[in-house]
Formats: C-alpha cells, structure tokens, sequence
C-alpha cells in the first residue's frame, strides 16, 4: 500500500487541518501546519512509535482549529518554548507540541455543579 495513504489512516481530521483558513498574519499557524505536513510524510510507517506519534500530533492540532482557548494557550506557549539542540529537532518540537495539549487537557478539567430543585 503507498505510505501517504496508511500515513492517512492514522489522521482522520488531516482535511481539516489542512484546510482550516487563518489570517495571513499569523506565523505560528501558518508553521504549526507546516510541521504537522512534514512531520506526517517523514514518519516511518513501519515504526508503531512514529505512528502513535503521528495520530497524537493529529489529535492536536486538530484541537488546535477547533478551540479558540487551546489556540490562544498553544501560541502562547510557544512563544516561551526553547528546544535543545539534538538529532531531530522536527521529533522534539513534536514532542513537545505533544506535552504541552496534554498539560493543557489535565488543566482544563471542568467543574460541573448540579443545582437542586426546591
């Protein structure tokens, strides 16, 4: 089977990514897709871990055009990100990417007061 179509498989909402419409302004947008196309296309697709990682990153920012808050605390989190230099970078950004919808899910817990009736 061609690797672009199993890569595929494991991002349901890459159309959605892909053509979610943003102000021509915004940087941080325009190389968060960026990443998650080249990102996608350079995983192995031989490696479980790779494509685990490949259905988080689009979980992700797949949140990340859906939600306006998580956009809002994504840029700014990245605006603080610093990324130590090592073999992969484009495997580190991820990751962190990654790390940083997860602390924004466990942070994000609602809290949901059932009112009586009298």
């Amino acid at each position: 089977m061609d690797k672009n179509k199993v890569i595929l498989q494991y991002c349901p909402n890459f159309y959605k990514i892909i053509n979610f419409d943003y102000f021509a302004e915004d940087l941080i947008t325009d190389k968060l897709l960026k990443i998650y196309r080249s990102f996608i296309f350079s995983a192995d697709i031989n490696s479980p871990e790779q494509l685990g990682k490949v259905s988080e990153i689009d979980k992700v920012l797949a949140k990340y055009v859906d939600d306006y808050l998580f956009r809002k605390e994504m840029k700014h989190s990245l605006a603080t990100l610093q990324i130590k230099r090592s073999n992969n970078i484009l495997l580190s950004l991820v990751d962190s990417l990654i790390s940083i919808f997860n602390n924004y899910e466990e942070g994000t817990t609602r809290k949901i007061y059932v009112s009586r009736w009298i």
